[in-house]
């Protein structure tokens, strides 16, 4: 089994705003918009390097999307920023007409997703984000792990054509990934090989699975760990190939239970290799304000939870 260490912890929204400067370096038509809140999406960089390029719409996330969606038809790559919350739950209806439903080249990118916003409380927890932005046809749904991994996958959306969410958060994680790793939309990780047990994680739970395929390993449990950072298009292939070998999976995400990375792969071994599958997120229910670390234990979103439920999956193998 493959180590995985850290030299430095940063929060995967400082990755967002390194790679959308990068973009913006590359590429003149990047443009990005904030819905008055430039510290939190980490957008400053970007603003002093190209303030011509950058617009402040204030707390208008609805106006954000349809001025985005406009942008697009001059030839711009517009980047939207604002809390995961307001990225999605409270601009739905103009994201589905002005975005996804025209095809619009605008990138959605989502702050502080998930119970890891921590203090500021349910309100601000989304944990229905990725179902909503996944059943949108055409709609491109990427959830990095670590500030490298958002740093590149933020590049890579800029070249990509078509509507894209971005999710990515506020606590401080370690940094584990290759900085100068070549992220491709659509390709899952391989993490570490393993044969008793399928782990498939996504943003900040990737983390988490390497810590518990380590804990399983002390025990004779042979993990094999797969990042999915993109939830659609979904990597068939990599989890197909895997459950052949293991025969069971774990499915680990900060994200309510229905609607996420769970049901993405529950919906593939139903139609095509059934084996026994146990969810590791956030069942059915709002979060609450408190530290983001304890949320994590509380709402069993953290390594031994992952542990727990890859030996009740592997218990039921036939």
């Amino acid at each position: 089994m493959k180590k995985y260490s850290y030299t430095e912890k940063k929060d995967t929204r400082s990755g967002f705003g390194a790679g959308l400067l990068e973009a913006a370096k590359k590429n003149d038509r990047v443009v990005a918009l904030c819905a008055d809140l430039i510290g939190s999406l980490k957008m400053d960089a970007f603003i002093k390097e190209f303030p011509d390029r950058f617009t402040q719409v204030g707390i208008a996330e609805a106006n954000m999307m349809g001025i985005a969606a406009g942008m697009t038809i001059g030839g711009a790559i517009p980047f939207t920023g604002t809390f995961a919350n307001f990225s999605t739950g409270r601009v739905y209806d103009q994201i589905r007409q002005s975005i996804a439903y025209s095809g619009k080249n605008v990138k959605i990118c989502a702050s502080h997703a998930g119970l890891t916003l921590g203090e500021d409380g349910a309100t601000h927890q989304i944990l229905e984000d990725i179902g909503m932005m996944k059943m949108l046809p055409g709609m491109v749904v990427i959830n990095p792990c670590d500030y490298n991994q958002t740093r590149a996958a933020t590049m890579a959306i800029a070249e990509y054509e078509g509507p894209v969410y971005l999710r990515f958060g506020r606590p401080v994680i370690p940094v584990f990934t290759d900085p100068d790793q070549d992220f491709q939309i659509g390709k899952a990780w391989l993490v570490n090989e393993g044969k008793d047990v399928t782990v498939i994680a996504t943003g900040h739970m990737v983390w988490e699975s390497i810590q518990a395929g380590e804990m399983l390993a002390n025990e004779g449990i042979s993990a094999e760990i797969i990042n999915i950072h993109t939830i659609k298009p979904f990597d068939t292939e990599s989890v197909l190939k895997s459950i052949a070998k293991t025969r069971c999976v774990v499915t680990a995400e900060e994200h309510n239970r229905i609607g996420g990375l769970g049901d993405s792969v529950s919906q593939l071994i139903v139609s095509n290799d059934l084996v026994p599958q146990e969810y590791v997120a956030v069942n059915d229910s709002f979060g609450e304000s408190g530290k983001p670390e304890e949320l994590m234990k509380k709402y069993g979103l953290d390594a031994l939870s992952i542990v727990a439920a890859a030996k009740k999956v592997i218990s039921r193998k036939k």
